[in-house]
């Protein structure tokens, strides 16, 4: 996949994220809420979210993943972040939203955004994203952006704020017609 160029919604400014974003991304990553069905736990120093924008720059140069801020048009407090990781053959979507813009559709209106430019990406064939099966908030998205929910992936990913063990997720995709 190309890296994409910022991408502008009706509502929002999705652009590459840059180390200045490190107190917004603390904000986010630091509140348990925020962080329950993620694959980490919450932060408790700035300088770790330092070190997220560190490797999220460091994915970008190699091309292995793209994290863009999602931030409202004309405003550059960042809201959340979605990451496009890419693949041979097509896009991992992953993305987290800062509790306070929670039920606005932000996150519906960036993921559509992110899988639109994905998949205009002649090289990418299949965008997909795992959700936890109890994260019914983020399954809601992945519908709402027209996702087709394909299974059950069981004891498939480590949420450790919920448990130590692996837990069963649901695999949604899109992918482009043969």
């Amino acid at each position: 996949m190309e890296p994409p160029q910022p991408i502008t919604t009706e509502r929002l400014l999705l652009r590459r994220t840059r180390l200045t974003d490190a107190a917004a991304v603390f904000d986010y990553a630091s509140d348990p809420e925020v962080t329950r069905y993620l694959t980490f736990t919450p932060k408790t120093r700035q300088s770790e979210a330092s070190d997220f924008l560190r490797k999220c720059d460091a994915a970008w140069s190699a091309g292995d993943a793209f994290a863009l801020a999602i931030t409202h048009l004309g405003d550059e407090n960042v809201l959340g972040v979605i990451e496009a990781r890419s693949s041979v053959h097509g896009v991992e979507l992953a993305y987290v939203l800062r509790r306070s813009a929670w039920g606005n559709g932000y996150m519906t209106e960036a993921a559509r955004a992110v899988i639109d430019s994905a998949l205009g990406d002649t090289s990418v064939f299949r965008v997909w994203a795992y959700v936890d099966t109890h994260n019914v908030a983020s399954q809601r998205v992945l519908d709402r952006v027209g996702m087709i929910r394909e299974g059950t992936l069981h004891r498939w990913m480590v949420h450790p704020n919920v448990a130590d063990e692996p837990s069963d997720v649901f695999m949604y995709s899109l992918w482009r017609e043969a």
